[in-house]
């Protein structure tokens, strides 16, 4: 009894001291153990569960590919080859091409959605923990390689998409018609299965996958009308054969048309709304008529807008519900923190008392940096956009130059328009080269205006609207005699130039007073080093804030000329244009599709008929091909004069055929007996 009493009473403390052991621990893991005071928010990736949908991106890419292989043969064996030849490309059955990029097509939406497609594809596996979706949960260490490889997988499993527009048969407008439709309705499916998911924001998957779904839809949609447009047309002219004939026709035609203006010689008078109309216009690029944007620029915008959408999506996502999430989060113990440093002002913080006003302040500045967040955002993604307005416009105006022959107007220095190596490489990478840059410049954007917009509310609005001094303002009004001696001195060195050491004459403007001018000039040297500081200071600042919003564009070098060269964006850019002048000058197509036009037989069937008697049937036949040759010789050499005239870099072309005594329709007098 008295060894239980002892242990009775050599128990009771330790039971005590456990008690009070599991007081501390259920204190230290409070946050785990209490009932959460902020409702937990939805944002949280723990609370939102892994969806399968029903047909799993492993299961329609197993099915998908097989049949996405089979049709880009099928196709190729339809249309490619007839005959069989040793050479790889002219017997046998090869590649189809996915698009004429150097051509002009009438199916170009349809290409852009592609290109968009596949862009949009590569944003989503880049943080997708399946990089390639035939393999499912791969290791840390081989995940890299399955992301190179799915680089070259996704074009390949969307080709047959593009290569079906290219055949230009009804099969493959059947086709492409069966492959968009399965393509939507799968993608529509998985997200309808499962709209969240637990990959940085609950809807962050639905939202990345909506341009696929667009671009999508417009696939369902343009082939099913190629389809109808097929069994309705009837057969196709010769015109429609070749293509882009009928848009080199119809330039030839606006660039015959124009006229000169009358009154264009005398001085239009420009006020300031005129100007602010020409400058907002040269931002917006409308369509013009006889003129069309190349392919490749098309994709290339098409391609950076998809871009803009994708990488302002995953900021905002990014960034904004975790503001939320440490905004409701906020207590009272954080705020304490807080205020012991001195990042949020108080009446009294040395008693730890109500820290209510305290909370409700640290709140307010949580939600004015979301509210800088998102307004930077904002205003990065207009202002991008406009820049890629600006973008059209220039291309727009610098091959119409290229097209005259003006090299000058676009390049500081004289280049020959023909393809290199370099020209070549440039032209392939171009559109590529316009996505990223738009990519890397959102992000630059966004970096710089947030920051600025942070420091702007914090160190003038909040203060403004609280009616507290910060240390900016500290320090303005410390310094005040500082700043009024720079300005002072600013405004003296104006006024003394304009007054004292300007002599104006009505045709002419002389220096004056010059030795007061250097004894000037020696004694505010001091204060223009100062003055010199802080027009850096605003150098720096202007440079940064150009260069970041004119960095997507490529049609300006953000360096100097002498080393514009070392710009990559702008070197691709130029190369890029001396492809397209020289191997897609619409002139030179309508000249050589001129040429290239095969004789009427109408008229000289009927003249046939018509030559009933002998005499003029031996008569007719020699006098009606020599006008009609002459006058066809008469109006080529006005073809080839108006092209030579409108694009001299074509002159070096024809030194060959100058030589010829045969060549523009010369023909050799009969040798006499």
């Amino acid at each position: 009894m008295a060894a239980n009493n002892s242990g009775g009473m050599h128990s009771a403390p330790l039971d005590n001291d456990f008690a009070g052991a599991d007081d501390l621990v259920s204190d230290w893991y409070i946050y785990e153990t209490m009932e959460p005071a902020v409702p937990q928010d939805d944002t949280f990736s723990s609370v939102i569960p892994e969806c399968d949908p029903t047909i799993s991106p492993r299961l329609y890419h197993i099915c998908m590919a097989p049949v996405s292989l089979a049709v880009l043969l099928g196709l190729s064996l339809l249309v490619k080859r007839r005959r069989l030849h040793r050479s790889c490309w002219n017997g046998i059955p090869g590649l189809l091409s996915p698009a004429n990029f150097l051509e002009e097509e009438g199916n170009r939406g349809l290409v852009a959605a592609v290109f968009g497609i596949l862009f949009s594809s590569l944003c989503v596996l880049i943080l997708d923990k399946d990089p390639l979706p035939l393999i499912t949960h791969p290791s840390q260490s081989s995940r890299e390689y399955w992301k190179i490889l799915a680089l070259l997988y996704y074009p390949t499993f969307y080709y047959p998409l593009i290569a079906c527009a290219t055949v230009r048969h009804r099969v493959s407008y059947l086709v492409g018609s069966l492959l968009s439709w399965c393509h939507c309705v799968v993608h529509i499916w998985q997200k309808v299965d499962c709209p969240q998911s637990p990959k940085i924001y609950r809807y962050y998957s639905t939202l990345s996958y909506v341009p696929i779904i667009l671009c999508l839809v417009f696939l369902s949609l343009w082939y099913p009308a190629l389809l109808i447009r097929s069994f309705t047309r009837q057969e196709e002219t010769l015109d429609k054969e070749v293509t882009g004939r009928g848009y080199y026709k119809k330039y030839l035609k606006a660039v015959l048309s124009k006229r000169p203006r009358k009154g264009s010689s005398t001085k239009m008078e420009e006020n300031l709304l005129s100007r602010l109309q020409m400058y907002l216009r040269s931002y917006m690029y409308t369509p013009e008529e006889g003129f069309r944007i190349p392919l490749k620029l098309v994709l290339s915008m098409t391609t950076a807008v998809i871009a803009v959408y994708q990488v302002a999506l995953l900021l905002l996502v990014t960034v904004v519900p975790t503001i939320e999430i440490i905004r409701a989060g906020m207590t009272k113990d954080i705020v304490m923190l807080l205020v012991q440093f001195g990042l949020v002002p108080s009446d009294n913080p040395a008693v730890p008392g109500d820290m209510e006003k305290e909370l409700n302040t640290v709140k307010y500045y949580l939600w004015s940096l979301e509210v800088c967040y998102i307004c930077s955002l904002v205003l990065c993604c207009l202002l991008t956009f406009t820049m890629l307005l600006r973008t059209l416009v220039m291309h727009r105006k610098n091959l119409k130059a290229l097209y005259q022959g003006a090299v000058l107007d676009v390049f500081y220095k004289a280049h020959i328009l023909r393809p290199s190596r370099r020209a070549i490489v440039c032209w392939m990478s171009f559109a590529s080269f316009q996505t990223a840059f738009a990519c890397l410049g959102l992000l630059i954007q966004q970096v710089i205006f947030f920051i600025c917009s942070v420091a702007f509310t914090f160190l003038f609005v909040i203060p403004l609207q609280s009616g507290m001094n910060t240390y900016l303002f500290k320090v303005i009004r410390n310094m005040w005699p500082f700043w009024l001696t720079l300005v002072v001195a600013v405004i003296v060195q104006n006024l003394a130039a304009h007054y004292q050491f300007l002599e104006q004459h009505p045709l002419q403007k002389e220096l004056t007073n010059r030795r007061a001018l250097y004894i000037v000039t020696y004694l505010l040297f001091p204060i223009n080093v100062l003055v010199g500081v802080l027009a850096g200071v605003w150098r720096m600042i202007i440079s940064g804030l150009y260069n970041a919003i004119h960095f997507c564009q490529l049609d300006i070098s953000l360096l100097n000329r002498s080393v514009e060269t070392f710009d990559p964006g702008y070197h691709a850019y130029c190369h890029y244009l001396k492809i397209e002048v020289s191997q897609s000058h619409p002139m030179m197509k309508a000249f050589c599709f001129l040429l290239l036009q095969p004789p009427k037989p109408e008229r000289q069937q009927g003249l046939r008929a018509s030559n009933v008697e002998e005499g003029i049937q031996l008569m007719q036949p020699k006098k009606a091909p020599l006008s009609r040759a002459r006058l066809k010789r008469s109006r080529a050499r006005w073809w080839l004069a108006y092209t030579l005239l409108n694009n001299p870099s074509l002159m070096a072309c024809r030194k060959t055929a100058l030589s010829d005594p045969t060549a523009n329709g010369i023909q050799l007098s009969p040798t006499k007996p």
